[in-house]
Parts: C-alpha cells; structure tokens; sequence
C-alpha cells in the first residue's frame, strides 16, 4: 500500500482557515505538562533502534505543540490498558498513542481536535497467499487474528473480520501492539488489523517479512486525550489548528511516513 491515503487524509485536515496563521496563542507561563505514551506505535512513538531514545510523529508534534504554548514536557511511559484511566484520573495531563476517538472513550476522559485520520488494513507475513482482504480471511476457519484487548483494532478484527462474537477463539489477545506483531512473524497468529500509519512503520522495518492487504476497513480520527474538565483542551486545539494551517503537520507526516525508514 502507498501512502497517498494517509497524506490525502491529512491535506483534508489541514484545510482551516487562513485566518488561523495570525490568531495569537494562549501562553501556559512554562508550566510543566505530564504527557504519556506507550512508544509501541511506529511511526507516531516508539523507541529508535539505533539510538534508544523515543521518536516519532507524535513527540515532534507535541514538542512544537509545548513551544508555541509555553509549557514545558515531561514524557513518562505507560502500558496501553492503564493509560486511559490513568488520564482520565489526572495521573497525566494528556495522553497520545493514536487514540481513535469515539464516543466510549469520551464518557472517561475529553478528546483535542484529530490531528490525523488513519484507515484500518491488514496486517500479514509477506508470503501469505491464502487471503489478501477480510472477504477471503474469513473464508478461512482456521485463520487467526492478534488484538490487544479494548483497543479499536480488536472490535474491528471481531466484528469485521470474525463473526461478532468477542470470546471467538480466533482472537489472540495480547498485552501490546508490539506482542501481536511478533506473534504475526512467527506464525502465531496469521493477521493483525492496525492502522495505516502504524502499519506503514512495521511494513518498513520488516526487511521484506510484512506486508499490508486489502482496502480500508474503516477510518478514524486521531486525538490526545486530557482529564474531563482539563484547561488545556482549549489551548492545544488552537495550537493544532495553527500547526494544520501552517504546513507543519504536513512537513512532520512526510518526514515520518516518507523520509523516515525505521531501522535503517
């Protein structure tokens, strides 16, 4: 698959209006900001090979995002299944790793605007010929599908790809986007659904063993997430909107969607 979709997706989002370039900022004063993450979501966080620190989409956005509110980042890390609560319980002041946003989650904690929209694909070895989209999977009884539970990839592997019933034993629940990946190379599982972005990230550093099938499942916006209430909802919308105005987001995807080839 080609990236043309992810980058449409985003010229769609950057589309605001001019007026955004000149509308002045909030100033948060230099205060600190908790910000959490699971580095497990290449390109958007995740641990460079090479150098051991973390990078990625996401952290260039929120540092520019910190830079031009005046507040200063503290990065923590956190498993996926206890980020939500965590945020939601104050624990962090936002929290980012391609957080689809839907209504469930907002009855926890509040969404920013997306700041990037992404589709579902299938994920598979590079030699699979068995299947190559979710019509011909699921003509396969005995295919098996890798999820981290709770997650937008597991309800659309269930009710896409299998037959709606979330204890279908041919979902493999694992405690990280990254244990599902590894199952998938060494043949545990023979799927796992992720979005373009990630998916992107691992089809390039797979040397060859990964590839993507099939046509979107579905899109989904992607948001940071804060505590209900939260006083920085207001101010990160207005960076984001001047971040989409003024090319940065665009600059940032084709750097890490493009440019950027993990492990190499």
């Amino acid at each position: 698959m080609n990236l043309r979709s992810v980058l449409l997706a985003g010229l769609a989002l950057a589309m605001v209006p001019f007026s955004a370039l000149a509308a002045p900022l909030p100033d948060l004063g230099g205060k600190k900001v908790a910000v959490v993450t699971e580095n497990a979501y290449p390109p958007l966080q995740f641990v460079d090979p090479k150098t051991g620190k973390p990078v990625g989409w996401e952290y260039d956005a929120m540092n520019e995002i910190a830079k031009r509110l005046n507040f200063k980042v503290e990065y923590l890390n956190t498993s996926w299944d206890a980020m939500i609560q965590a945020v939601a319980d104050n624990q962090y002041q936002i929290g980012m790793t391609g957080i689809t946003i839907n209504d469930e989650r907002k009855q926890k904690v509040d969404f920013s605007e997306p700041y990037m929209r992404s589709e579902q694909f299938m994920l598979v070895r590079a030699d699979e010929k068995r299947f190559s989209d979710a019509k011909s999977f699921g003509e396969i009884k005995d295919g098996l599908v890798g999820a981290q539970p709770g997650t937008t990839n597991f309800y659309v592997a269930v009710y896409n790809l299998l037959d709606g019933n979330e204890q279908n034993p041919r979902i493999k629940l694992f405690e990280t986007f990254g244990a599902t990946i590894q199952a998938l190379k060494t043949g545990d599982v023979d799927v796992v659904l992720t979005d373009s972005t990630a998916g992107k990230g691992y089809v390039d550093a797979s040397g060859g063993a990964l590839k993507l099938v099939g046509g979107p499942l579905g899109a989904e916006d992607f948001g940071f997430i804060f505590a209900k209430g939260s006083d920085l909802v207001g101010p990160v919308n207005a960076a984001i909107e001047a971040l989409k105005a003024d090319g940065t987001f665009d600059a940032l995807t084709k750097k890490w969607f493009l440019d950027y080839k993990l492990g190499q």
